[in-house]
């Protein structure tokens, strides 16, 4: 199952405010205001269990948003590599279908990082989402993104 379009791209980044000054300046446009991310659902998403990130959304210009993220706990040193690294870059791939497109991306010998499923976002203003995170050969964190509007799959969700 294809992807239905390009969601978002994530940077880590090591200072928020310095790289949302950076992207903003470079793109002209202006960050969005800074969220605080945390509880079990999204560090079993993203492998770290007590994981706390700061946040900032940017609309590229003809494009797809730039999500700007900075892991805060644990701090970096207990981090192995994964998507918790200054300078690591994900996709995010908005789909219509997470089940089927997690297995179609599976079997292109995708690795799951969210303990072989994928999550669904408890509260909030994608309340409903579900959210998966896999790795590509070279370890590249794909993002597999199903709006809450979307019609779900008859499959069962972890989580």
């Amino acid at each position: 199952m294809m992807p239905a379009a390009t969601h978002h791209i994530g940077l880590t980044v090591a200072d928020l405010e310095r790289s949302a000054g950076f992207w903003s300046a470079l793109l002209g446009v202006t960050p969005g205001p800074v969220e605080q991310l945390r509880g079990p659902q999204l560090g079993r998403l993203v492998g770290y269990p007590s994981v706390c990130i700061d946040r900032r959304w940017l609309t590229l210009p003809g494009g797809p948003s730039l999500e700007l993220l900075q892991y805060l706990e644990p701090d970096e040193a207990g981090y192995e590599t994964g998507t918790a690294h200054p300078g690591n870059v994900h996709v995010c791939l908005a789909v219509d279908d997470l089940p089927s497109a997690h297995a179609h991306a599976e079997a292109c010998g995708a690795v799951p990082v969210t303990g072989g499923g994928w999550i669904e976002v408890p509260a909030g203003p994608q309340a409903g989402a579900r959210i998966a995170y896999l790795r590509d050969p070279d370890g590249v964190t794909i993002e597999l993104f199903q709006p809450r509007h979307q019609p779900a799959s008859t499959g069962t969700a972890e989580g």
